[in-house]
């Protein structure tokens, strides 16, 4: 007689049987099985050690399988046990591998957590740091009526709230921003039909000669004015943004400086002076955004709309909301009451820096510049790219669109000017400058009359001939802001060189 165990299936050296399922087993393998599970491992029936029954077999030597007496079965055997192996080795890889995946995925989540947390502690330890240190002042910005849900961010003055969230365009918005545009295109189209009286004409304009020059301005540790800008209203007040990491306003007329605002821990990259308050603002590499009271000489605002350098700033025909560019790729729409960001966009196909931004006159699109040379213009009701002009070869340092509101001007690291007409959505003019020839700024008259060019020199255009009227080379340094006085009756102009300059009859 021979016996088989039912879990090896091969002969048992001490055979035992189950009362349970009536199998026989190997006792050395159904102890172990029972100690591990306790239960009889064909029907699971509960089962211990004491209820085997032992069975006396009277052959001392235990028999083989017919399996394994001849040779072609025992290679079958071997093969069919390293087929086995192979199939589980297999398997175990495959696990090996997901689980890998997994762990990477859990530590990449884990990592981004730190970040979060970190960021969020930094902020709340900024916010907390900016309330304590809150001083009762009283604040120039004339802050609005905020929603119970929106929390002013400016409260009596003083240090300024740094708030990041975005609270969106609400319909309010848009209206108010569509009103402005209809009044604004309405009356562009009465002035585009007739040139103001006191404009200068190119004849005269062609004459200009510098008449004052002030080095005195920025500290000269980190020699360079990087921005410029009039006060609209009153072009006699200058403003300028340094790589001292300081704004200054500087009165022409008077020949001395009104306000020196510190606050910025890295270079200014532009500057805006507000056509109806005592306010300006201010955008540098440190991913900030300032609003100033001039006549407190104080920070009122910091708006944190980005993660990374500042590198364009534009202010609405409204007067209430700032535009501002990135090299984090994303243009930023906020509140200036409030220090609100109401929208934020990037390109995502387009994965690059943006490098300037521009509001055309109407307040409705504007233009940003990239790092890749593109212009893309914007809706900005609608937060969608609507146009791009391709064309230039170098990164885009500087756009500006014309009063008359049909032409969009653009300079890039190719040195070369190009001229866009807004309604034919092409390119009518390029100015081929000279070899190596760097433009850093752009600017329009008010009366859309001029164009002039800063970078290597000073080069001033009239628009429809788009000949040259006018070329300064004072600066010895590149020259990194140009403006137009009221009716291009003077113009200024800033430099690396630590210096504004002013031109005129």
């Amino acid at each position: 007689m021979s016996l088989v165990c039912a879990i090896s299936n091969e002969v048992p050296e001490h055979p035992c049987v189950s009362p349970v399922s009536n199998q026989v087993f190997e006792r050395r393998l159904i102890e172990k099985y029972i100690a591990e599970n306790g239960a009889d491992p064909i029907n699971g029936q509960p089962l211990s050690e004491e209820q085997l029954i032992d069975i006396k077999v009277s052959h001392p030597i235990r028999p083989k399988a017919p399996s394994a007496t001849s040779i072609p079965a025992i290679l079958k055997s071997l093969q069919d046990e390293w087929d086995a192996v192979m199939l589980h080795s297999f398997t175990l890889r495959q696990q090996l591998q997901t689980t890998r995946q997994e762990l990477s995925h859990a530590l990449y989540q884990h990592d981004a957590a730190c970040r979060v947390i970190a960021r969020l502690t930094k902020e709340v330890t900024a916010a907390r740091e900016a309330l304590a240190t809150l001083k009762p002042q009283a604040g120039l910005v004339a802050p609005q009526a905020a929603p119970a849900s929106q929390p002013a961010a400016v409260g009596a003055g003083g240090e300024a709230m740094e708030v990041s969230e975005q609270v969106g365009m609400t319909p309010e918005i848009i209206q108010k921003l569509q009103d402005k545009a209809t009044v604004l295109t309405t009356e562009r189209k009465k002035r585009g039909k007739t040139v103001p009286e006191e404009l200068v004409r190119a004849e005269d304009l062609s004459k200009y000669r510098q008449v004052g020059s002030h080095a005195g301005l920025h500290s000269a540790s980190v020699p360079g004015i990087l921005s410029l800008d009039l006060c609209p209203t009153d072009t006699n007040k200058v403003l300028t943004g340094g790589a001292d990491k300081n704004v200054v306003v500087f009165d022409r007329r008077e020949e001395q400086i009104v306000a020196t605002l510190k606050g910025h821990t890295k270079k200014v990259s532009s500057v805006i002076y507000h056509p109806a308050q005592a306010v300006v603002f201010s955008a540098s590499s440190d991913s900030t955004i300032r609003v100033w009271s001039v006549t407190g000489g104080n920070c009122v605002q910091v708006v944190r709309a980005h993660e990374s350098a500042v590198t364009g700033l534009s202010l609405h025909a409204t007067g209430d909301y700032l535009l501002s560019s990135s090299e984090d790729q994303y243009w930023a729409f906020s509140d200036i009451q409030t220090g609100r960001v109401l929208t934020k966009v990037t390109d995502e196909t387009a994965g690059c820096a943006l490098t300037c931004a521009q509001f055309h006159p109407d307040g409705l699109i504007f233009g940003t510049g990239t790092g890749d040379s593109q212009i893309k213009i914007w809706d900005l009701k609608e937060r969608t790219n609507v146009a791009n002009f391709p064309g230039h070869s170098g990164p885009v340092t500087a756009i500006a669109f014309s009063e008359n509101g049909y032409y969009l001007a653009t300079g890039a690291q190719d040195s070369s000017l190009k001229l866009w007409d807004l309604r034919k959505l092409k390119n009518f003019k390029t100015i081929t400058l000279d070899n190596n020839y760097e433009v850093k700024s752009l600017v329009f008259d008010q009366s859309g009359t001029y164009l002039a060019v800063g970078g290597s020199d000073i080069r001033v255009y009239i628009c429809k001939q788009w000949s040259e009227v006018l070329n300064f080379s004072d600066h010895s340094g590149l020259v990194t802001g140009v403006a137009f006085g009221e009716h291009a009756q003077f113009l200024a102009s800033t430099g690396m060189d630590r210096s504004l300059k002013f031109y005129s009859l």
